[in-house]
């Protein structure tokens, strides 16, 4: 068995060899030390790649490969992943600063992807549709044929996993570009699933600038689908670029999620679910629950419970165990947000704890910043309508339920909400009028691959997950069979 180890090179095409592209450096953002240096992809290197995978999509050993043979293949790479996890879980933490425990979590999702995906693509049925003349009709799913899928930095492996292990279900050759910072884990599980036998011209994947390779594969005419997860902007330029080729696109985009408390919460359990949703992963979620919803009549004692538990919080090493909040993805990233936390001060906001770099010794080489919460601001102002993707939450006060759910759904974004409440009737009726693909209730961020996940408004077009996945990466071709020996009418 190959051990994934630390990758040094780019897998393109079924080979591995050094990118046409520019010097690329792997940083452990927890202590600064570069980890692995490869040459990233080019557009030529993007061009190779989707003409092999053509060719492999297309052969008959892959293209006639029977579902339950095919399924064989993708359970094959989840019990690769599975028996690699402790490899892939520091791997993917010494490159994201997440914490070991996360990492864990993340890889054992993407095992049980690929064999959710692999069940589906057992038990999956072609319907007869209703016969409505003499003849038989059918919808059978056919591969798009190269499909590209981009992944973000705040959690490689696990939306790597979610985009390729559908897509090669239905029968595609995949092009992964992971984000350019993050690539070791997803260069990890190239080995993985060329092992587990899959055709290696099948899988390529290409590190790179999202500006570069990412609009390489997304312009190239023989990738004949998107599925990206990422920021706002880049997902609406991808858009107009899928939308001149009419070529499908799946996109997981920005948020700014509230998260909503009533006065007759178990306030415990809303104080943790809260500082989990917005603190884990050191805020780099796009479903973090970064607008926290107060009621007036508990604000205060609310507040002071949710700014007691930030303090708490564990600021350290992804590799230590004792850590709850690692360091962010880059030092750019941790400048950025520092960035944006100092704009907040500038429209009046009071910074009720963190709001800086911390000032340990032991993290002044990590790209750290501290648990923030911040208050005094209206809903309208940009620190809370602009995703800052860090450690960065902002509480609100509001009067009644009318006046939240207005506040609420004032925002570009629709792609998750937490409530916490008792009250099952207010749980269901708040539901339902927010303007957010995924509703938590009195939990945050648990997923199932079995649930599909999808976003309103600029949070995203089209959806992940589920068991319908493996149709979004098919065309739909109907059949018809004549029944009726005699000739049409028209011709006799």
């Amino acid at each position: 068995m190959t051990s994934p180890g630390v990758p040094d090179e780019i897998h393109v095409a079924g080979r591995w060899r050094p990118g046409r592209g520019n010097p690329l450096e792997c940083v452990d953002p927890a202590t600064g030390e570069v980890i692995a240096k490869i040459t990233a992809a080019a557009p030529e290197d993007v061009d190779e790649a989707v003409r092999a995978g053509a060719a492999a999509a297309a052969d008959p050993a892959w293209r006639d490969l029977l579902p339950h043979e095919r399924a064989r293949l993708l359970t094959r790479v989840g019990d690769l992943i599975e028996q690699h996890a402790g490899e892939l879980a520091l791997l993917q933490t010494r490159n994201t600063g997440k914490a070991l425990a996360e990492t864990r979590a993340l890889v054992g999702s993407a095992a049980g992807t690929f064999r959710f995906y692999a069940a589906a693509l057992e038990t999956t049925e072609t319907p007869l549709t209703p016969q409505r003349g003499p003849y038989l009709t059918m919808s059978v799913p056919e591969p798009i044929g190269v499909v590209g899928a981009i992944t973000p930095w705040n959690s490689p492996i696990a939306s790597d996993a979610q985009k390729v292990a559908p897509a090669l279900a239905a029968g595609n050759a995949v092009l992964l570009k992971p984000a350019e910072a993050t690539p070791l884990v997803s260069l990890a599980l190239a080995r993985l699933v060329v092992e587990a036998g899959v055709p290696p011209a099948l899988f390529s994947v290409l590190p790179g600038k999202g500006s570069v390779i990412g609009d390489a594969i997304v312009r190239h005419p023989a990738v004949g689908k998107v599925s990206f997860t990422g920021g706002t902007d880049t997902g609406r330029a991808i858009g107009r670029l899928a939308a001149a080729k009419f070529m499908p696109l799946t996109s997981e985009l920005g948020g700014k999620s509230p998260t909503i408390v009533f006065d007759d919460a178990d306030l415990d359990q809303a104080v943790a679910g809260i500082l989990f949703g917005i603190f884990s992963s050191s805020g780099q979620s796009c479903i973090a629950g970064s607008r926290i919803f107060v009621p007036e009549r508990i604000y205060a004692e609310f507040v002071e419970r949710l700014v007691a538990g930030a303090r708490r919080l564990r600021v350290g090493p992804g590799t230590d165990p004792a850590s709850q909040v690692g360091p962010l993805a880059t030092f750019a990233h941790r400048d950025r947000v520092a960035a944006l936390v100092d704009r907040a001060r500038e429209e009046g906001a009071n910074v009720l704890c963190g709001g800086r770099i911390p000032d340990d010794p032991e993290l002044a080489r990590g790209a750290y910043y501290l648990p923030t919460l911040l208050d005094g601001l209206p809903n309208d102002a940009r620190t809370c309508q602009e995703e800052i993707f860090g450690p960065v939450g902002v509480v609100l006060p509001f009067r009644d339920e009318e006046e939240l759910i207005a506040r609420a759904n004032d925002t570009i974004f629709g792609l998750a909400c937490g409530i916490w409440t008792r009250d099952y009737r207010r749980a269901w009726r708040v539901a339902r009028r927010i303007d957010a693909g995924t509703v938590w209730i009195n939990t945050y961020k648990q997923f199932s691959i079995a649930t599909p996940f999808s976003g309103m408004k600029a949070s995203g077009v089209g959806t992940d997950k589920g068991r319908d996945a493996i149709l979004r990466y098919t065309r739909q071709k109907s059949l018809y069979w004549g029944l009726d020996e005699a000739p049409l009418p028209w011709a006799t």
